[in-house]
């Protein structure tokens, strides 16, 4: 028993020092954020597993179909948004979320059954369904993750450790793409289903231990850990359209609404582009996998570098706004260079590097910006602004590539 409990401290003690060196972390965040970490990681690695074969699985079903598969996502994001609305108005979080995420494990599991006793000719319109349901997926598992961070931590704590977090979601990103890249001709389609699944369940148990973290957050700089965890697990009443109601009170919660909405679009645009091009060089789907997954691994290979070496102190030293500014920047130049170079090189790394610009930059400044609203605001109006607002972009950025007239 010695021995083991000095393992254990020797772990622990190496786990702060190398957090340290990253971040100016504090001992009494340590542990909080080395279970955040892991469950990001988790919730990406799975998403991740996933992401090629939702990409094959679009292009399958034909590249003049995308605008209505996006079509689609929206409005069962609008639908998904009334339960899931209700449900966190009656459950505390430590229920409502390992809930949310079991709701995806088992539609995993089905898929997972479908795609293997149907025959490969009957597979398409579940290769829809599929495409539809993983972009609804990675919105809800991620934004959940954001919202109970953004819950348990302070703004300063946020500045400081959120890009952590970040590297932690990009290095989960990485192994799954990984896994994909290398598991792909092994345990086709339903298998990929079946490790995503397992890899959301351990998600959810990092959820039961964040749970008892409530003296990290603002509310108790004012008040015992006691007041601020009863405060934490209770239920967040209000109404099931109260998320939408409070945006549009708010002039902050509109202004981060329209800086999704456009980089929604704009992401859109170089996704249909970079889709045309792989339907186009790559004539088998497990070739069309494999390149999403390496375009994937490139990404966040770029994106964990910037994370853990200059997310936080760009945050500390310039703020959330400049940081957030730098992605319409790179954006601008992007589509500058498309326009003068319009060759597949030229977008692939366009993507990459604006992919990897909003995972490492954009989006740990975005979610400090929820730190220092009302609960309430955290997790339902966030979710609207994550889920509804962002696929309403890819909307506007879908049918626009359509009334653009371009050869599909």
């Amino acid at each position: 028993m010695g021995n083991q409990d000095q393992g254990t401290e020797t772990n622990h003690n190496v786990a702060v020092k190398c957090l340290l060196r990253l971040a100016p972390v504090k001992s009494e965040e340590v542990q909080a954020l080395l279970w955040c970490i892991i469950y990001i990681f988790c919730v990406l690695s799975s998403y991740y597993v996933l992401r090629p074969v939702r990409d094959t699985l679009g292009i399958d079903g034909g590249i003049h179909n995308l605008q209505w598969l996006f079509s689609a996502t929206l409005i069962v994001i609008l639908t998904l948004n009334i339960p899931f609305a209700a449900l966190s108005r009656k459950l505390p979080r430590s229920c409502f979320i390992p809930l949310v995420y079991r709701f995806f494990i088992v539609n995993l599991v089905v898929f997972a059954g479908l795609m293997y006793w149907l025959p490969i000719d009957e597979r398409v319109w579940v290769g829809r369904v599929f495409f539809v349901w993983v972009s609804v997926f990675n919105l809800y598992v991620v934004s959940v993750f954001w919202s109970l961070v953004s819950d348990i931590f302070s703004r300063e704590r946020a500045s400081r450790l959120f890009a952590i977090m970040a590297a932690g979601a990009t290095l989960g990103a990485i192994i799954g793409s990984a896994l994909t890249t290398l598991l792909a001709h092994r345990l086709n389609t339903y298998g990929l289903f079946i490790l995503s699944a397992v890899l959301l369940e351990c998600a959810v148990y990092c959820v039961k231990h964040l749970s008892v973290f409530t003296h990290l957050s603002q509310s108790s700089e004012y008040r015992t850990n006691n007041e601020a965890a009863q405060d934490q697990n209770q239920p967040l009443g209000g109404g099931v359209f109260s998320g939408i109601a409070r945006i549009f009170r708010s002039t902050y919660l509109l202004n981060i609404c329209l800086y999704m909405l456009l980089f929604s679009i704009t992401s859109t645009l170089v996704y249909f582009r970079q889709a045309e091009l792989v339907q186009s060089l790559f004539q088998h789907n497990d070739d069309r996998t494999a390149f999403f997954a390496m375009t994937d691994l490139a990404v966040n290979l770029l994106t964990l570098c910037t994370q853990l070496f200059i997310t936080s102190r760009l945050l500390m030293r310039y703020g959330t706004r400049i940081v957030l500014g730098l992605l319409p920047f790179i954006t601008m130049l992007g589509f500058a260079s498309l326009s003068l170079w319009p060759v597949t090189c030229s977008v692939v790394i366009f993507s990459v590097l604006r992919r990897a610009s909003n995972y490492a930059l954009a989006r740990p400044a975005r979610e400090v910006l929820f730190t220092v609203l009302n609960r309430e605001d955290k997790y339902k109006a966030k979710n609207v602004i994550d889920t509804a607002v962002y696929r309403a972009g890819d909307q506007v950025g879908a049918w626009s590539w359509m009334a653009m007239g371009e050869p599909g």
